[in-house]
């Protein structure tokens, strides 16, 4: 009983950032393209019968297959929609408050500065779970209802591309503990672009057994998980024959960021989820240290 009372806080600051998401344009703008982005690209796939070879319309196995390709491509432009918008979102959610004094009412009850990173936190990741969920799911129904194309596993994905969001919606909310929500923002999607290209480097690097290049790959990895977790959802989405293909050629196969060989390892995915807690933790020092 003590235990829920002291998670009534939480819940009520996770329901109040979600609200106050819910009624900005950003949020409604993201939802009407993304729907209209869905509505375009599951006509592009219906239009991949239409190609023909010599003349000839290409078979069902090859139009699964460019679609296996091409989903690829889409997901990746999801996916970066996902961490500008989970940044954006997260980036002035408590220095937006602190400058607003808006804080100040908030702890002036019995509330701990725990209840309220950790409430903000919550509500921002059920946005970037359910944005994630609900534009992949749409995606794939697209996807398979134009072309027949069925990803081998589509949880995963979505998984995946959801947990690209949290790394850099935690991100962004660390830095809202300390600067201004433009600062903190941009600072983060720098990074995110980094990591992208650290990924790669470090593939660059692997193909050509260069160590300088490969550990500078792997440094990115450990800064910022996204890279790895990318890897993850491509390797999601690979028909076995694309994984084969990829395996076959080698460390070449890492330096395309759109090209997976094998699912990411066990230990870096692992890495990433304490990267994620140890950086919502350091989130929540910062704010509780912070003078308002």
């Amino acid at each position: 009983m003590e235990t829920l009372r002291s998670m009534r806080p939480i819940v009520t600051f996770a329901r109040l950032t979600i609200w106050e998401a819910s009624r900005r344009r950003l949020l409604i703008a993201l939802v009407l393209l993304t729907l209209a982005i869905i509505t375009v690209t599951s006509f592009g796939f219906s239009r991949l019968w239409t190609v023909t070879e010599a003349g000839v319309p290409i078979g069902e196995v090859q139009v699964r297959l460019i679609a296996s390709q091409l989903l690829v491509v889409v997901t990746f432009m999801f996916s970066f929609v996902l961490a500008l918008s989970s940044v954006m979102v997260a980036a002035p959610s408590i220095s937006g408050d602190v400058e607003s004094g808006l804080v100040l009412s908030q702890l002036a009850r019995p509330v701990r500065r725990f209840d309220v990173a950790m409430g903000k936190w919550l509500g921002l990741a059920v946005l970037v779970v359910c944005y994630a969920a609900g534009a992949g799911g749409l995606e794939l129904l697209g996807v398979d209802l134009t072309t027949g194309y069925v990803p081998p596993h589509p949880v995963e994905l979505v998984l995946y591309v959801a947990a690209e969001g949290l790394v850099l919606m935690t991100l962004a909310l660390l830095f809202s503990t300390r600067m201004a929500g433009m600062t903190g923002g941009i600072i983060a999607l720098v990074l995110y672009l980094m990591a992208w290209i650290g990924g790669i480097v470090g593939g660059v690097g692997q193909a050509l057994s260069t160590d300088s290049l490969l550990y500078t790959g792997l440094a990115t990895k450990l800064m910022v998980p996204t890279d790895v977790l990318w890897r993850g959802a491509v390797y999601a989405m690979e028909p076995a024959s694309v994984a084969a293909a990829a395996r076959a050629a080698g460390p070449a196969a890492a330096a395309n960021p759109f090209w997976a060989a094998d699912p990411p390892p066990a230990g870096l995915l692992a890495w990433a989820l304490l990267w994620l807690l140890g950086v919502f933790a350091l989130a929540w020092w910062s704010f509780r240290s912070r003078e308002v």
